[in-house]
């Protein structure tokens, strides 16, 4: 993708353009996608990479938020390695998941349990 800048006289200012080369299947597929949706070609691709371009800046934002000092990152790293026993409510609600996994009322008729680790 090529972007041309302000110095294009063909665009009005404080406006880009964007130009892409791509196979015809692609383009009839992104054509059909923009008629379906009740767009023009253009404005579909650029709405469809507006989004995600939102989506990516957003995602990185949350990742840049999460901060940690030494000691929360080996407390953070230790409880994964070390997780903490199931409690009461875990259990039973493992013990409903299996039931509705294996499709019986009683989860130990033929259900496998994986080994836990220590």
């Amino acid at each position: 993708m090529a972007m041309k800048h302000g110095s294009d006289t063909s665009d009005s200012p404080g406006r880009g353009r964007i130009t892409a080369r791509l196979s015809a299947e692609k383009q009839e597929l992104l054509q059909l996608a923009a008629e379906l949706s009740g767009s023009t070609l253009n404005q579909f691709v650029v709405q469809s990479a507006l989004r995600a371009a939102e989506q990516v800046i957003q995602q990185e934002e949350v990742i840049r938020s999460i901060r940690l000092t030494m000691a929360e990152s080996k407390r953070f790293f230790e409880s994964l390695d070390q997780p903490a026993a199931p409690n009461e409510a875990l259990q039973r609600a493992m013990e409903r998941f299996r039931k509705k996994k294996s499709g019986s009322r009683n989860s130990k008729s033929g259900t496998e349990r994986r080994p836990r680790h220590v």
